[in-house]
């Protein structure tokens, strides 16, 4: 999963960053408007967390921009205690829920990762494709009712593959999932194909079928199908 925060407070936007990645969440940061609408603008999140008062903007107008652009992302509006009317207008806007500040870091994540569970995979907290089981919460993966011991990367990489289903998926944007802008001082994308092998082999090794395939010239694919 990959989560945006934006929000001005230093120290709150890096505990934040902290907390949410030592629970193998991917997360970039923005401290004022311009900055975020960039991000917004290059990458795909997940998540964003949005703080409505911002530098140089408001948070209002990228819950438009993100909703302009057809943007899957989920909003979480991170509020001031009382400001009902930005919380009811940022709603209005298309965010998916709100936190009034102060908050604790716990209900923030879990608010996080119910908002991953409802936009992409309907809110289950167990996602069941033909002999593949994930349980989201204790991030167990079985095939055929056996345990698939994973990598963090190749439970993510299966993850995305699960909520992409047929759909070709470029190495620039996998790249940009799993590893977010960090991708940028990469030279190649070696690693990719490596993690890709490492996931085919594991599933078909425990007796799922051949699911990922490689589309020429153009990335990956999971096909539903499989062979």
């Amino acid at each position: 999963m990959k989560v945006l925060i934006v929000e001005d407070q230093d120290s709150l936007r890096k505990d934040i960053a902290q907390y949410l990645s030592d629970k193998q969440i991917i997360c970039e940061m923005a401290s004022d408007y311009d900055v975020a609408q960039q991000k917004l603008a290059g990458f795909e999140y997940d998540v964003v967390l949005l703080d409505i008062m911002l530098p140089k903007g408001n948070g209002l107008d990228l819950i438009r921009l993100l909703k302009k652009r057809n943007a899957k992302s989920a909003i979480l509006l991170l509020t001031a205690k009382g400001s009902l009317e930005d919380k009811v207008l940022g709603l209005e806007l298309g965010a998916d829920d709100y936190l009034a500040k102060p908050f604790h870091l716990a209900e923030l994540a879990a608010r996080v990762m119910a908002l991953y569970r409802r936009t992409q995979f309907a809110g289950n907290n167990k996602i069941e494709f033909k002999e593949i089981t994930i349980d989201l919460n204790t991030q167990q993966v079985k095939v055929h009712d056996k345990i698939l011991v994973l990598t963090q990367k190749e439970y993510d990489l299966l993850l995305f593959f699960l909520s992409n289903k047929n759909r070709v998926l470029g190495k620039n944007t996998i790249a940009e999932h799993l590893w977010g802008d960090y991708v940028d001082a990469l030279d190649h994308f070696d690693f990719i194909y490596q993690h890709i092998k490492n996931l085919r082999k594991k599933l078909l090794g425990i007796g799922a079928q051949a699911y990922i395939q490689n589309v020429y010239g153009m990335g990956y694919k999971f096909n539903t199908e499989g062979s």
